[in-house]
């Protein structure tokens, strides 16, 4: 485990972000916001249901107390949720209409964002009980509700990116040669653990031409000496995410490997130092991709620079050609440029980054030299 237990999130914080939410929805023109099980929620209250086909349901709205509408059978768990001092409670029973009661807390000709991961089944019984109300997917209406990080949720971030950062450390350790990528994806996940995290997300582990595909499944094929391996893993700490991406190699590389890897870097040193207040996503995005085109391997590099991070490991904002948002201090995004060789390799590095007053600051540490592994 590194570092300390940070303080737990008490009902005044989920009351402040529920009623920054009610503001957002305010100065976008929606009647509220409509939250389903999920992070949002979470994010929202600390409250982390069962999700079932029993409708479980946030309502956010102005001139009204943020009210959950929940199962009665599941009603006392919410009193150990840390916001629930924040909600008024209308739980419903078996047999009830739970659609009738939410349309009741409703503006009926109103329009809501609505939490991306709500179910149809729910929403669809929504627009029968209020069929001139309209809806919204919450990323499409309030982007940005989630992506500017408080002191609080920073100092998450960070020691979860010190977690990514000390299992990358122990795995430069393990010998890859003559062993499964399955294996080492195994050993990533056993480190996470150790270091910390309560949840594990993914780890990918792509040697050799598997490296050329970005979301790579580790799988059976057997590391070999000579092959690039793009390792990239994350999940969370303390509610929140690590997500961090090395290539290392196989023995002693050679010219074209090594040149590649040395674009990269260079590729994401150039994103890196384009994060500053007032700079659009998009700049961070053109200046990584500018390196990697002027070395001749810009066909080779298919995907956006960055995605945001907080209780999710893929979120608003993202780094791509045509985002003009700007970036504002405490927003939390990936700079993770790469360049794929279809049947070749491939190479990846990233670092979870911080804009902050002047800059932008890293919240992955460890060397982004290629490293030598056995």
């Amino acid at each position: 485990m590194t570092g300390s237990t940070p303080e737990p999130f008490t009902a005044d914080d989920y009351r402040a972000r529920m009623a920054r939410a009610v503001r957002a929805a305010e100065d976008a023109g929606l009647a509220g916001i409509l939250v389903a099980p999920g992070p949002d929620l979470v994010w929202l209250t600390g409250y982390t249901p069962a999700v079932t086909e029993r409708l479980t349901l946030l309502v956010l709205a102005a001139g009204q107390d943020p009210v959950l509408v929940v199962p009665a059978l599941e009603a006392p768990d919410v009193a150990h949720a840390a916001g629930a001092p924040a909600l008024t409670l209308r739980d419903w029973t078996d047999g009830k209409d739970p659609y009738a009661a939410t349309a009741a807390l409703l503006d009926a000709t109103g329009r809501f964002a609505v939490s991306d991961n709500a179910w149809a089944l729910h929403l669809l019984a929504l627009q029968r009980a209020l069929p001139r109300s309209s809806y919204v997917s919450l990323t499409e209406g309030l982007p940005m509700l989630r992506a500017v990080k408080d002191a609080a949720e920073l100092a998450r971030l960070a020691a979860a990116g010190a977690a990514a950062d000390a299992t990358y450390e122990e795995i430069r350790k393990v010998p890859f040669g003559g062993r499964r990528e399955s294996d080492v994806a195994g050993d990533l996940a056993d480190l996470l653990r150790r270091f910390g995290h309560s949840q594990v997300d993914f780890t990918i582990v792509a040697s050799g031409p598997n490296g050329a595909n970005p979301h790579h499944e580790a799988g059976d094929r057997v590391i070999e000496h000579g092959d690039m391996v793009v390792l990239d893993f994350g999940g969370l700490v303390h509610g929140y995410g690590s997500d961090t991406s090395r290539t290392v190699h196989v023995g002693e590389p050679d010219a074209e490997q090594r040149r590649v890897h040395d674009i990269v870097r260079e590729a994401q040193e150039a994103g890196f130092r384009a994060v500053r207040p007032g700079a659009a996503c998009q700049d961070v995005d053109r200046a990584a991709r500018a390196v990697i085109t002027g070395a001749g391997y810009g066909e080779y590099f298919i995907h956006r620079t960055g995605h945001g991070i907080g209780v999710t490991t893929h979120e608003p904002p993202y780094m791509i050609e045509g985002e003009e948002r700007p970036l504002v201090p405490g927003m939390c995004f990936s700079v993770e440029p790469g360049v794929y060789l279809p049947g070749r390799f491939g190479v990846r590095i990233e670092d979870i980054v911080t804009v902050t007053e002047d800059g932008g600051r890293r919240l992955n540490n460890t060397t982004r030299e290629l490293v030598i592994v056995d």
